[in-house]
């Protein structure tokens, strides 16, 4: 296991990037809820001093179509990092158990095979009161965690290709 902490930036710190390209694609089921998760992420991109054109935000039908959508952004070779931001709330069939389990395999699958982060921003919630608590209310805004751990994570590859 490595421990060369010349490598890490401090924990908690976002490490300054240079030229990097992210695409957000969001699903339009729940908008209200993944327009303000892109929101927090853009926030973030914004403070860390990011160009308008360093992020592009994309839109789907729904949860499970985010898979599809950043395969074919990483196929571009066009981005350092993919942010995908879903909402799928309970209900009373087992449509959530297979949206949420096609959505996190497909997300972790990429992860595993493909050389660019996507970072998994899919809220996974009883009711919608637990997704609005996670998009800039009680909870914070984990648009805003997301943008950060795409930095963090694209940082994490270059120094790993520097080794």
């Amino acid at each position: 296991m490595a421990t060369n902490l010349s490598h890490s930036a401090p924990q908690g710190a976002i490490p300054k990037v240079e030229n990097m390209r992210v695409a957000i694609v969001a699903a339009e089921w729940n908008a209200h809820i993944t327009g303000a998760l892109t929101d927090g992420a853009l926030k973030v991109f914004k403070s860390q001093g990011f160009a308008d054109e360093d992020v592009d935000v994309y839109h789907v039908p729904g949860a499970v179509e985010l898979t599809f959508a950043a395969s074919q952004l990483i196929e571009s070779s066009l981005y350092d990092a993919i942010i995908v931001f879903g909402c799928v709330i309970r209900g009373g069939t087992p449509h959530f158990d297979y949206v949420c389990q096609s959505v996190t395999q497909g997300i972790t699958a990429l992860n595993a095979d493909c050389d660019i982060p996507v970072i998994f921003g899919v809220l996974t919630v009883d009711c919608e009161q637990d997704a609005l608590d996670r998009c800039g209310g009680a909870l914070g805004n984990k648009g805003e965690e997301a943008a950060e751990a795409a930095i963090k994570m694209h940082d994490f590859a270059c120094k790993v290709k520097e080794l």
